[in-house]
């Protein structure tokens, strides 16, 4: 039985160094063209390189999205793109249209090609199909379900990518022309404005202008919304089914999200690796998983046609605790240097959370500023001076629990 690879996402430099100290054995991320996140922070050319290196000499590997739909006039460009990337030791291009792989192979013919999920792949024939054209790995479609992943897995040699948490897309396999019908952005290039998300609204044809409300709550409906995918229970079937890779959506997510997913995944897989025989469930990865911000969570078409159940009607995100800071540096003296992100004061009880579940709490009696200077509370962007008595990482983060949910709107 292989143990899978964990395969994060890495949105910017930052991000890339958290999934890789929380335990994420691949990390994918997207330069600043032909990718699918264009919103997010992503990599310029010349930051890829030391985004390789950071990531190889902690053994850790990068695959590269270029998995965009481009147009004609797009293709000079992505040639001169690839051209730029030769160089860079990527362990792999994630793709998706078939002219962008052959551009690829002109390029760099020596590069491992992973296919996206943009592709759809929903059937073993398909898989076979890129097999045949020398892809190594497909990531398989998420309306999918478990049972057809093992057939694909009996029928194809190749390696199957599977997401096992994240946002969903209402649309097949992420190809949605709603932003691009309602706000110009071509989300099939990268820059969804996430439209599913927005609040709806009945009009009656012959009442122009006259809008009818449809209320499952105070906040209205959003009947396009699909709640988070989660499969962390049933991690030992998509290993026995022979999943070579375990995917984490979210490249336009926080630092805290990454490490908090990453986490739980990588205790999971290491705990059933230790013992398969005698491994459990633990439901308080479960609850580890909720102190995330989240819609909810479902098990998508994983086993079987999801039900109405695993549709969000709402979109208020569900956030328990929030995130505060990060551990930035540890003196000889083994005193912590905290760069604070959101406001803490005196009182407040701090949770430390560190790779392989560790979790320790410190309650603020003071605050002091790394400039020496005693305050009552300290803000975004400040670095303060603690003691601790127990054992901090380098890039530990740091979260305190919310004394009352707002609903945050997005």
């Amino acid at each position: 039985m292989k143990k899978p690879e964990l395969l994060a996402p890495a949105g910017n430099m930052e991000k890339l160094r958290i999934a890789v100290h929380y335990g994420a054995d691949a990390v994918y991320l997207g330069g600043k063209n032909f990718g699918l996140r264009n919103l997010a922070d992503n990599f310029s050319t010349a930051e890829l390189g030391g985004a390789v290196k950071y990531a190889h000499d902690h053994g850790v590997k990068v695959y590269l999205t270029i998995n965009a739909f481009p147009d004609n006039k797009d293709l000079a460009e992505l040639e001169q793109y690839l051209e730029e990337l030769g160089n860079i030791p990527f362990d792999a291009y994630i793709a998706a249209d078939p002219g962008v792989i052959e551009m690829i192979r002109e390029v760099s013919p020596q590069r491992n090609i992973h296919l996206s999920t943009q592709a759809n792949t929903t059937n073993w024939k398909s898989a076979l199909f890129w097999q045949k054209q020398g892809l190594c790995r497909v990531n398989l479609a998420r309306e999918m379900a478990l049972t057809e992943m093992e057939e694909v897995r009996k029928r194809t040699t190749l390696e199957l990518e599977a997401f096992v948490h994240g946002a969903m897309c209402i649309s097949y396999s992420g190809r949605c022309l709603l932003s691009s019908v309602m706000s110009g952005r071509n989300a099939n290039k990268g820059e969804c404005t996430q439209p599913c998300r927005w609040n709806y609204a009945i009009v009656e044809e012959t009442r122009p202008g006259e809008y009818f409300p449809i209320f499952e709550d105070n906040g209205g409906t959003f009947i396009f919304n699909s709640k988070d995918l989660c499969l962390l229970q049933y991690l030992p079937r998509l290993i026995d089914a022979g999943v070579d890779s375990l995917k984490i959506e979210g490249r336009m997510k926080g630092i805290y999200y990454v490490a908090s997913v990453v986490r739980i995944y990588r205790h999971a897989i290491d705990s059933f690796f230790a013992d398969p025989e005698g491994y459990q469930y633990d439901p308080r990865w479960l609850e580890e998983l909720c102190k995330v911000s989240h819609r909810g969570y479902t098990t998508g078409f994983l086993l079987g046609p999801p039900k109405d159940i695993d549709h969000q009607y709402h979109s208020s995100y569900i956030r328990n605790h929030e995130f505060v800071a990060i551990v930035e540096d540890i003196l000889s003296d083994g005193t912590v240097i905290l760069e604070v992100r959101n406001r803490i004061k005196i009182g407040d009880t701090l949770e430390f959370i560190g790779p392989a579940l560790s979790s320790h709490f410190h309650q603020l009696r003071e605050i002091t500023t790394d400039g020496g200077e005693t305050v009552p509370a300290a803000n975004p962007n400040q670095r303060i001076i603690l003691r601790l008595a127990f054992n901090a990482e380098r890039y530990d983060l740091v979260r305190r629990e919310k004394s009352s949910q707002i609903p945050s709107r997005q």
